[in-house]
């Protein structure tokens, strides 16, 4: 039996792996793409030539006061900086002057940001000239009620934005766990919401009927999605004037930029994401093998989590999952272990729908992910922490691989995902 060798990221290191090559159903590797080479040519054609909009320079004008709403520092790898300057730029060509300008961060229910964090989200240029302020989420003097949605959610947003007269949305697209992909609305909801439309907005990652997640929610799940079309409505009550979202590639680089309506070009780009980070399967298999591709990716398993869910829409139910995530900064997330408690006593499901937080949703989807495969992290966190999760964390990759073969004899058919952070499992329209 012919035996192929790979390589895989564990930290700063790499872990060598062999598989029968006959075991080996896929090996699932994104594209290598192009990264954009002149940002502000490519800045240009989107403000000149968006989707599903007027251009740029019919909707800008001077007299104007313009809220450009940005990604906070939790999102630095959207690369704000890097194609921020190019929009003010063109806001200035038109007349629009820099103290007619307010830079919104959408800090979400995260915490208020340094100055250094400030300068690193807009570049210390942009910080020097234009006023730069985070949304806080819980400031009821600056929280403005627009509407309710038709699933009940009480939508209040920052109040700069309905002052200004028109309205800016940047951010990246990216899968996600609950909305399906990031940027575009999200950069409303969360991002310049209340806590309390933040709140009543996420309870729908829970099935309204059972104590577990909604079904029709998930990575790259837009259709029937009750968290994403509750964003989409809260945001078309507010209704921005124009959006740019990046879409960054394993290395951190900017491979493309979309710009226009705000949910058209959005979706334009969440096309896109499926078309260059998804990869088409036609089965599950008995065992998948997931690298979150090192560091800074399996930094804690709260990172890591991303790579896990990725991997677990590779592999059968009563499958095996091997994911190799260092974890060298443990959880991450303070409250993530925290919500242990809760699913040891039973009240998990209870206490999130009172207390909603992402990191206990990510904890409660990642134990959900432990009940449905069995779940072994080649990893150095504490083999303890995880086990409540029903998790099970051995140091080394040989020995994950004796305890798969063990449960699923020696020839199991097999999923490889070298970089499962970035890669997502797709099946074909049926």
């Amino acid at each position: 039996m012919a035996e192929k060798h790979f390589k895989l990221k564990y930290g700063s290191i790499y872990l060598p792996l062999e598989l029968k090559e006959e075991n080996i159903l896929h090996i699932l590797e994104g594209q290598d793409l192009e990264p954009i080479t002149d940002l502000e040519a490519a800045v240009n054609e989107i403000l000149d030539n968006p989707l599903g909009t007027e251009p740029f320079n019919h909707i800008f004008a001077s007299g104007q006061k313009v809220v450009i709403v940005v990604s906070d520092v939790t999102r630095l790898w959207v690369k704000t900086s890097l194609f921020l300057p190019f929009i003010i730029k063109r806001l200035n060509q038109l007349g629009i002057t820099d103290d007619a300008i307010t830079i919104l961060v959408a800090t979400g229910t995260h915490r208020e940001e340094s100055e250094s964090e400030l300068r690193a989200i807009v570049g210390t240029d942009i910080f020097q000239r234009i006023k730069v302020i985070d949304h806080i989420c819980d400031q009821r003097e600056n929280l403005v009620y627009v509407g309710t949605t038709s699933r009940g959610t009480e939508v209040e947003v920052n109040r700069f934005l309905l002052e200004a007269d028109r309205v800016i949305l940047t951010g990246g697209i990216v899968h996600h766990l609950m909305a399906g992909f990031g940027g575009g609305r999200k950069s409303i909801v969360p991002g310049v919401a209340s806590k309390k439309t933040i709140a009543q907005n996420h309870l729908h990652a829970l099935d309204p009927q059972a104590k577990k997640s909604n079904p029709l929610i998930g990575v790259g799940a837009l259709r029937y999605n009750p968290l994403h079309e509750d964003m989409v409505e809260a945001t078309a009550l507010v209704n921005p004037d124009f959006l740019v979202n990046s879409i960054i590639d394993t290395k951190g680089q900017i491979v493309k930029l979309v710009g226009g309506h705000w949910l058209k070009a959005w979706e334009e780009g969440c096309r896109w994401c499926d078309d260059n980070f998804g990869i088409t399967i036609n089965e599950q298999a008995d065992l998948v093998i997931a690298s979150c591709g090192g560091y800074p990716k399996d930094m804690n398993l709260y990172q890591s989590t991303k790579s896990l869910f990725n991997a677990a829409k590779a592999v059968k139910p009563d499958g095996v999952m091997i994911l190799i995530t260092e974890c060298r900064e443990g959880a991450g997330a303070d409250e993530f272990f925290g919500w242990s408690k809760f699913l040891l006593d039973d009240t998990i499901d209870q206490e999130l729908r009172h207390n909603f937080t992402i990191p206990g949703y990510v904890f409660f989807a990642a134990v959900e992910t432990a009940q449905k495969c069995k779940v072994i992290l080649v990893s150095q966190i504490s083999p303890e922490d995880v086990k409540p999760m029903g998790f099970h964390a051995v140091p080394d990759l040989q020995e994950a691989l004796s305890i798969a073969y063990g449960i699923l004899g020696p020839n199991p058919v097999t999923i490889l995902m070298p970089y499962a952070g970035s890669t997502v499992p797709l099946f074909p329209p049926v």
